[in-house]
């Protein structure tokens, strides 16, 4: 017999393209999904992937069941999202994405107050980069996502949230003194760390920092804004931090904060979650406005 478990196992591997990637999704072993998968094609007698020494390519068969696969997981999502309507605002599963450069100074406000509101509510949080929040919320396997926007929202409804200023972090013993408030071409492109690719705020710190315009960055990516931190702390270098996060890392990191000369540059933090799930939108705009509430405090410690 057919499972939803096989259906959705089936699902990552195609917005993957890679069983390792695909596993990494659905929160389970490699193993375990091929395994999935592999029983589905016994049980349809089909082969809906080639396997190789690359990545695995859905076969015309696999490609003609997809839709029709995640035409019932999402009637399968539509049912659950009918039957929490039926209850209280903000009661039952919720399911969050969340981007790395937003979770480790959001979550432990947030998380509190939704607790403290909505006892009946059940988070579940994912961290994940943009692209793979936005990805996962349309194939319904979340029920909502914090990103920095803009970005393309096809089939997404979306709220802004709040606006998150950029600033200058240094040692506080760095040798290189940024006067307050800095500009644009006072910061020394070669001493700029940076999140590693595929970080949206990687970007912005480029655009920011005018990189585009032929200037030369230090060859580094870290892989999460503490390692970034503890490095500029260290006297490694510079970088950008985003205001939310100004707060808890001070508190650790022995660092200058210096604010950009109006106007300030600054990402927009929005909510996104599918549009076609009508049913959510009363829970949506009460998680939002609790989202803004807590964040706030965070928004003015710089």
């Amino acid at each position: 017999m057919l499972t939803l478990k096989q259906m959705r196992y089936f699902d990552a591997l195609a917005i993957a393209g890679h069983f390792g990637r695909a596993a990494e999704l659905v929160n389970v072993s490699q193993p375990a999904l091929s395994a999935q998968i592999a029983e589905m094609e016994r049980e349809l007698n089909l082969t809906l992937a080639e396997r190789s020494r690359g990545q695995p390519i859905l076969t015309r068969e696999g490609e003609a069941l997809l839709p029709k696969i995640r035409a019932i997981l999402a009637s399968v999502d539509q049912l659950y999202q009918d039957a929490q309507s039926a209850t209280g605002v903000l009661e039952g599963r919720l399911r969050l994405g969340i981007i790395p450069t937003v979770a480790p100074y959001l979550v432990p406000v947030l998380i509190p107050v939704l607790r403290d509101r909505f006892p009946k509510l059940n988070v579940e949080l994912k961290e994940l980069m943009t692209q793979a929040c936005l990805d996962e919320v349309r194939a319904g396997r979340l029920d909502c996502a914090i990103i920095a926007l803009p970005r393309e929202r096809h089939g997404l409804s979306s709220r802004h949230l709040f606006e998150d200023r950029f600033m200058i972090a240094s040692a506080d013993d760095d040798s290189t003194v940024l006067l307050s408030p800095v500009t644009e071409a006072d910061v020394d492109m070669e001493r700029l760390l940076l999140l590693e690719e595929g970080h949206c705020l990687r970007d912005q710190a480029l655009a920011v920092c005018g990189a585009n315009a032929g200037r030369r960055v230090a060859n580094y990516g870290a892989t999460s804004m503490a390692t970034l931190l503890q490095m500029v702390s260290h006297g490694m270098g510079i970088t950008l931090i985003p205001e939310i996060a100004v707060r808890d890392e001070r508190s650790r990191n022995r660092m200058r904060i210096v604010p950009f000369a109006d106007p300030q540059p600054s990402r927009q933090i929005g909510m996104v979650w599918r549009d076609t799930n009508t049913t959510a939108n009363r829970d949506m705009t009460a998680f939002a406005d609790v989202i803004v509430e807590s964040a706030q405090p965070l928004l003015n410690a710089a």
